[in-house]
């Protein structure tokens, strides 16, 4: 079977015009529920005219970058550094490192209040994400379907705490019956146009059938991480501070302090921890806020990666789906056979004597 060809498309990031399509060796990428993806790749400038290209192309902060597998997008973000250099040699080359579109939501700030009562959660983050393609040059073509969540929200921004929209976002999706986010990037089967859509989910799940994967098999290794650094079974949230009294001591709203007595009555000591939400000046709310990082943190955080071959089932429309893992060796004697989530995915392109594979970041399903 003849291997995939990547393509990198550059195109302008408002208006998504292809500007170009330049050669990327060394092409990096990855996406993931919760947390922004990227992508890397070095730039070959061997003649006059490709260095013209580049530099007439490649603006940080301005250039959109799609990543073709086969003709089908399996990547798209914002390019934010660029970095020229020169070898020994003489021979020049531009590496450049890019975000998932949702990067964008880290340099844009909620400038205006903005109060929501009674309000589906989802719509919150579309009015936000409206907020932001509404203002002067703040259009970046992120699209967004109308799904409800079936989870009404009170919510009050003030534009005195100018803070980030992804911050806001991330807040709202942190409480007690929250969701997941990301901005999928793909392209449209009908119209062959390059999409940027928003997802939401509580959680995210894609994908129909279920994926079998063994190890030994097409699962090549895998690492099994138990990290209990961030474990805590007591835990208190710190919100905003209280001014209404100027005649009395401020002090900031505190939730109520939660304890796992069944946790350390089993034996576990007792480990404390705490989470700030300045902008939280409702008690439910940030009570609400409270137990949901609590229970989050009362178990060790296991997010296993296994790598495999790339067979044409994996791809990166399959992030929020499940898969079926069996492993059997020396720590798995009685086999593994578990069904996990797929929330994280991380390519590696085939090059001279290197096959293509995936790294999958797991979480149960």
């Amino acid at each position: 079977m003849a291997a995939p060809t990547y393509r990198a498309l550059f195109c302008d990031l408002r208006s998504d015009q292809l500007l170009d399509v330049l050669p990327l060796q060394g092409i990096s990428l990855d996406d993931y529920i919760g947390k922004t993806g990227t992508a890397s790749g070095t730039i070959p400038i061997a003649t006059p005219e490709l260095a013209a290209r580049v530099r007439a192309t490649v603006v940080p902060g301005r250039t959109a970058l799609w990543i073709e597998r086969d003709r089908e997008i399996w990547w798209g973000g914002i390019i934010w550094t660029a970095s020229l250099q020169s070898s020994a040699r003489g021979f020049l080359s531009m590496q450049v490192q890019a975000g998932t579109f949702d990067s964008y939501l880290d340099h844009r700030m909620l400038t205006d209040s903005l109060d929501s009562r009674g309000v589906d959660q989802y719509d919150i983050v579309r009015t936000l994400l409206d907020y932001v393609q509404g203002t002067n040059g703040g259009d970046i073509g992120i699209t967004y379907d109308g799904a409800p969540s079936g989870v009404a929200r009170d919510r009050s921004y003030s534009r005195y705490d100018l803070p980030k929209i992804r911050d806001l976002i991330n807040q709202l999706a942190a409480t007690e019956n929250g969701f997941e986010w990301r901005i999928a990037a793909y392209r449209d089967p009908d119209s062959g146009r390059r999409v940027k859509e928003l997802q939401l989910g509580s959680p995210i799940r894609t994908g129909t059938s279920e994926i079998v994967l063994d190890h030994p098999g097409p699962v090549l290794s895998y690492t099994w991480p138990v990290d209990a650094t961030p474990l805590a079974n007591a835990w208190q949230c710190r919100g905003a501070t209280d001014n209404r009294n100027q005649a009395a001591e401020s002090h900031p709203i505190m939730s109520e302090l939660l304890v796992a007595d069944a946790d350390i009555a089993a034996g576990w000591p007792r480990l404390d921890g705490s989470s700030d939400y300045s902008t939280v000046i409702t008690q439910s709310v940030l009570d609400a806020h409270a137990r949901a990082d609590w229970m989050r943190a009362r178990a060790p955080l296991t997010i296993p990666e296994i790598t495999v071959r790339m067979d044409g089932s994996i791809t990166p429309a399959l992030l929020g789906a499940t898969i079926r893992l069996r492993i059997r060796d020396l720590w798995w004697s009685e086999t593994l056979d578990r069904r996990y989530r797929i929330v994280g995915l991380a390519i590696t392109p085939p090059e001279r004597g290197r096959a293509e594979t995936a790294r999958l970041f797991l979480e149960a399903a």
